[in-house]
């Protein structure tokens, strides 16, 4: 689901909580999609929302500020089409610019740079200037990243290796970059001027202890990382308008490295996953969204393995009425053809359940208990029992209706007393006769087709037994007769 235009996806009450907008959410509920969820931080006032921009492929969107004011609150978010990711959505999270002294609280900035971290697939951290001691210690979140997130809610001790399934990959973006790209003397990489920047001292002293301890976390907890030197964009006069200057008017320079940069996060972000490689959709985003941020705004630690499992439930009872809903779908419409032949339901029923399960499969995450897969399937047997019953139902109702019809004639005959007769007993029993004859060489009947005829000739016995004593009655009086006039023929006289 594009979006035209951001809109806000975490904001900020009027005493500074965090909380989620319910429009943004909605959205993300659309997505069914998988996820590349691209998010900068830095501080702010140095140019975050240009290049989410340009990721977005527009001129403008993000707001770009041109005073010292801190712009964006929260964070903001942008969903388009995966420009080369077919059948994937882009996900650009703008957040709110790191280091604002008007904001008060200093765990804010904490909070907002570890959601950036839990919700992105790649985190890009925009910084102005070079990358000195200066730019990394701006980056001190990063070392409380453990503080405020944890894998497991048991008191294991966690290595970094544990984060590492969890977090994103990690871009430096070094804007205004106007430094000489050299180390002694000799011509690096950005990604060898990153690594230089990172390099730890040896040493067990405390200033040693400081200067590698953010080191230390950026290198343990992103061990993918990339970074990007941008030069001036344009002149002085220039840079506060930004987003409204032609290309013409920014440097062939800062567009190349642009270019660079938005085809590394098209060609090289990858989809948001959870551990064990589970593709997060804009659905299951959505759950993160919430999970992690009610988590934090309540002042709790987020544990990543129990947002995974109220994520599981939550798409493993989603993938149950998913693939309910196909088999139910398919057996509704083999409704419209009962009465049908037990093994034509049953062959039916073996097919929808086996697509129903592959659609549940595809969608369920983690059910390696098979708990889920057990409740869709009993749940599909409630169902087909209760489609059985409905088989019964209409093939009684197109036996009894088929047998009202086929014996009309009889029971008009009934009526009008027709089998009152001497050997009335033998014509009902050959009408009876042809009566079953006809049922029998009709299709379709179902599976309730002996039972019902069953029935039928026990209601017809009543009738049959009322008419063979008749019969036998009237025959021996009729017998009677015969014999008196045997014994006495009658005297005819002549006129």
């Amino acid at each position: 689901m594009a979006l035209f235009h951001p809109v806000c996806l975490i904001d900020n009450d009027v005493d500074g909580k965090l909380f989620v907008k319910e429009s943004a959410l909605q959205i993300l509920q659309k997505i069914e999609q998988p996820v590349v969820v691209v998010a900068v931080v830095g501080l702010y006032r140095t140019g975050k929302s240009y290049l989410m921009n340009r990721l977005a492929g527009k001129q403008t969107g993000f707001e770009l500020g041109s005073t010292i004011e801190s712009k964006t609150k929260g964070i903001w978010m942008w969903c388009v089409p995966h420009p080369t990711k077919a059948g994937t959505t882009l996900v650009l999270l703008d957040t709110e610019g790191l280091g604002d002294v008007d904001k008060g609280d200093s765990k804010h900035d904490t909070k907002i740079f570890c959601l950036a971290v839990l919700l992105s697939s790649t985190l890009v951290n925009n910084s102005q200037g070079t990358i000195d001691n200066k730019a990394i210690e701006e980056l001190q979140y990063v070392t409380e990243l453990t503080e405020y997130i944890k894998v497991k809610s048991s008191d294991d001790d966690e290595d970094d290796t544990e984060f590492v399934k969890f977090f994103p990959s990690f871009i430096w973006v070094v804007r205004d970059f106007t430094l000489e790209q050299k180390i002694k003397g000799k011509s690096v990489t950005e990604d060898q001027y990153l690594e230089f920047a990172l390099k730890l001292k040896s040493g067990n002293s405390r200033p040693v202890k400081e200067f590698n301890l953010p080191r230390e976390c950026i290198r343990n907890y992103f061990p993918s990382r990339k970074c990007f030197t941008f030069p001036f964009p344009t002149t002085s006069e220039k840079v506060s308008r930004l987003e409204s200057l032609d290309s013409a008017d920014l440097s062939f320079e800062f567009l190349e490295v642009t270019d660079r940069f938005c085809k590394f996060i098209f060609d090289k972000s990858e989809i948001k996953k959870l551990k064990d490689g589970y593709i997060v959709t804009g659905r299951v985003l959505c759950q993160l969204v919430k999970t992690y941020v009610d988590t934090i705004s309540s002042g709790q630690v987020p544990f990543l393995e129990n947002a995974v499992l109220t994520v599981s439930v939550i798409e493993n009872e989603s993938a149950v009425k998913e693939g309910l809903q196909v088999y139910q779908t398919g057996m509704e419409k083999l409704k419209d053809s009962f009465p049908l032949e037990l093994r034509d339901v049953c062959a039916e029923h073996e097919r929808l359940s086996s697509i129903a399960t592959q659609t549940f499969m595809g969608r369920s995450f983690k059910d390696s208990e098979g708990t889920y897969t057990k409740c869709l399937e009993e749940e599909m047997n409630k169902l087909f029992d209760g489609y059985l019953h409905l088989n019964e139902e209409a093939s009684k109702k197109r036996c009894e209706n088929l047998l009202t019809t086929l014996s009309a004639p009889m029971t008009e005959k009934l009526k009008q007393g027709f089998y009152a007769i001497a050997g009335g007993y033998v014509l009902f029993s050959q009408d009876l006769e042809d009566i079953v004859k006809k049922y029998k060489t009709q299709a379709n009947k179902g599976v309730k087709a002996e039972d019902t005829l069953e029935e039928f000739l026990k209601q017809k016995s009543v009738d049959s037994n009322a008419i063979l004593q008749a019969d036998k009655k009237l025959t021996e009086t009729e017998r009677k007769i015969m014999g008196e006039r045997l014994l006495h023929p009658t005297t005819e006289h002549d006129g």
